[in-house]
């Protein structure tokens, strides 16, 4: 009994002095102001004293102390005559502060009244000298010992730079048995550093090859993981997550799928890695096996080695895929979801070279880029582990298209305008009837409205390359919105009109009805469309693109209010030309073959001259509308509609015959008055008055 109260005095005193000591020791603090903070909480602190003051001049420097509980510095660069932060190595973390928790847990957890007094060790811990003893230490078997210290810290460019040589060091010195819980672990700790507000702070790691040792190490790591089940979700985290399975040359084509999300994107980002059958035939007889992880944040941080001017950068527009596969496996095939889906985001498929630090795009071939998804086929080796997609620059294709598009609409506007001067100048000679007079209205309006709307384009074009208002990009939209809307309902009205001749003959509708009825349709009708279009859409700021003045496309679908009008017109547009085509093939018994050489002749002229006045050349937008069109179909429409002003002059106005006779009276009367007045100038009357003057 005595030696029992005995035991029981001390497991008490013992209990008493570590509750006590580790009041009195030090611990991780996470400042707000000046309160410190549970660790489930990460919040924002004012490590940074302040900026440098005074003026400076470049290239100067200078740098502050961390604030509390901080150790380092905050570097600082001139930059235009400010201080702009450069370096920061902020950090609250160190050998002490992961396994100071660890060691008052084990040293509590041998005092119980059970244990002999013999076991009880009253000597103060060993000194932890490196990341592997302290885990062989504390957690050897599943390393959790360090989680909850790492992601209680918050994450400064100091504690990210000491968490990457944290997990450097554990894929260096504890790789030889890597089990699920270890990679699990491991993945909870890059997780940390990984997430969407830490992003910002990479940028100050004064170490710029940071972001690709974390990569190697993960890869690395995840190289030395043995599974066992058929197939494996190992990590499963935000920003970081890995799978595995078995595969041997006996198995079909074996895929691994990734969904992960994006803080900017309201759905999940997608990526696939496949090993084609012929491959797996390589593999030994004996099992093997084929490790995945997938990154949604990794390629916004991963710097390369060889890119010192920023303008010169090319973003990351997927998830970062790595693969850890069997020697003998020399190629996969990746798919990836875009981030960014414009159609201008055009993507070059790519693997991360950790010797060289920096992406290659030698070493994949792009099979498939279509505005949604990517498909690459890529080469695999050791030091090529890991693949993605960037932004491609702009390829020589989209300059050809540019430079069409330019001559065109110059040489349209130029053709408008002088579509414009003719129609002024024979108006009152070849508008007799009231059908005549509807169709030059119609050539008029049609004019008009196309010439503003390219105004407006150009306007958008040149807005474009400058910093964006956004209120005078919803105006420029809406214009160019409205006037297009103009053209096409015009040559509707147009349409109409020919079919109205054609068929009515006896009865016709009074002039003032018929303009009207133009105006509200060539005129209404558009104005209705653009006003609901943008009172739908603005409210969620959903009516302009982010990169282009013109209607946006990925979020509201506000291109359907001028996509759906347009292909409905040009469709019935078609169906009136068929109609004309038909009545004017008129054959007669007995014709002979020039009479249908004729006929022929004739329905082909007035195929081409309706074609561009009732804008069936826009019909090809349906081909560039559809992913994956080939080039022609592109350089095609851009000519046809760049060059659509032109056509109208020609087919519009100076192939009319009509037009043609009263520019030639115009001319000729002209001619007669500078005759006239030459004449009278010459007469004896006037040379007499000279003479006596």
């Amino acid at each position: 009994m005595k030696m029992k109260a005995r035991a029981t005095f001390i497991c008490c005193l013992v209990l008493f002095l570590a509750t006590e000591c580790s009041h009195h020791r030090p611990k991780i603090h996470i400042k707000n102001g000046d309160k410190p903070q549970s660790p489930e909480r990460n919040p924002k602190t004012g490590r940074i004293q302040e900026k440098c003051h005074g003026s400076c001049s470049s290239p100067s420097n200078c740098s502050q102390p961390c604030g509390k509980h901080f150790h380092g510095e905050v570097g600082f660069t001139c930059d235009q005559k400010k201080w702009q932060k450069s370096t920061e190595t902020c950090t609250s973390l160190s050998l002490d502060t992961l396994f100071q928790d660890s060691d008052d847990v084990s040293r509590l957890s041998v005092v119980a009244p059970s244990i002999p007094l013999h076991i009880l060790d009253f000597r103060a811990p060993e000194p932890i000298e490196s990341v592997a003893q302290g885990i062989r230490k504390n957690c050897p078997l599943d390393y959790a010992c360090i989680i909850d210290v790492v992601k209680s810290s918050e994450t400064t460019s100091g504690n990210i730079a000491f968490i990457v040589e944290l997990l450097k060091n554990i894929s260096t010195d504890l790789s030889d048995n890597v089990t699920r819980e270890k990679m699990k672990s491991y993945g909870e700790v890059a997780n940390h550093i990984l997430n969407t507000t830490a992003i910002s702070n990479w940028a100050f790691i004064p170490d710029v090859n940071a972001s690709s040792d974390l990569l190697q190490s993960v890869n690395m790591f995840a190289g030395q993981l043995r599974i066992h089940n058929e197939s494996e979700n190992i990590v499963d985290e935000l920003f970081i997550q890995t799978k595995g399975f078995h595969i041997s040359r006996n198995t079909s084509e074996k895929s691994l799928n990734f969904s992960m999300h994006l803080n900017n994107t309201t759905e999940d980002i997608l990526g696939m890695i496949e090993i084609p059958q012929q491959e797996l035939r390589k593999l030994p007889p004996n099992a093997s096996q084929a490790i995945s992880i997938a990154f949604p944040t990794l390629g916004a941080i991963l710097k390369e080695a060889h890119l010192k001017n920023v303008s010169l950068s090319r973003p990351v527009n997927g998830l970062v895929l790595s693969v850890v596969l069997p020697e003998s496996l020399k190629e996969i095939l990746l798919t990836f979801e875009k981030i960014n889906k414009s159609r201008t985001a055009r993507a070059q498929c790519v693997g991360w070279h950790f010797t060289q630090r920096r992406w290659d795009e030698k070493v994949c071939e792009t099979t498939l880029d279509i505005m949604s998804k990517v498909k690459c086929r890529c080469n695999y080796t050791n030091a090529l582990m890991s693949f993605s997609i960037l932004m491609s620059p702009r390829l020589v294709t989209d300059k050809v298209l540019d430079y069409i598009t330019c001559i065109g609409l110059s040489i349209s506007i130029l053709s408008l305008i002088l579509c414009l001067i003719i129609e002024v100048t024979v108006w009152s000679r070849v508008v007799v009837t009231e059908i005549s007079y509807m169709r030059h209205v119609c050539i008029v309006n049609i004019a008009v409205s196309l010439l503003t709307a390219n105004v407006w384009f150009i306007v958008g074009s040149i807005f474009n390359r400058k910093d964006q208002d956004y209120n005078w990009c919803v105006a420029v939209t809406f214009f160019s919105h409205f006037f297009y809307l103009c053209l096409f309902f015009w040559m509707l009205f147009k349409a109409l009109l020919i079919v109205y001749g054609i068929l009515v003959i006896f009865r016709r509708m009074m002039k003032s009805r018929m303009m009207a009825i133009g105006f509200a349709i060539g005129y209404g009708c558009p104005l209705v469309i653009a006003v609901t279009t943008v009172a739908v859409t603005e409210p969620e700021k959903g009516y302009v693109r982010q990169e282009a003045c013109w209607l946006n496309w990925d979020n509201t679908k506000a291109l359907f209010a001028f996509v759906i009008p347009a292909l409905v017109i040009v469709a019935v547009n078609l169906i009136v030309v068929l109609v004309v085509a038909f009545n004017t093939q008129r054959p007669s018994i007995g014709s002979s073959k020039s009479q249908d050489v004729a006929i022929i002749i004739r329905i082909s002229k007035n195929v081409a001259i309706l074609t561009p006045l009732l804008g069936l050349t826009w019909g090809f937008g349906i081909a560039t509308l559809i992913e994956g069109t080939s080039l022609i179909f592109h350089i095609i429409f851009a000519l046809l509609n760049a060059f659509q002003g032109f056509f109208i002059l020609l087919f519009g106005t100076i192939m009319d015959h009509k037009i043609r006779d009263a520019l030639k009276m115009r001319m000729s009367s002209l001619k007669g008055k500078s005759r006239v007045a030459e004449n009278a100038s010459l007469s004896p009357t006037n040379g007499s008055k000279l003479m006596n003057r």
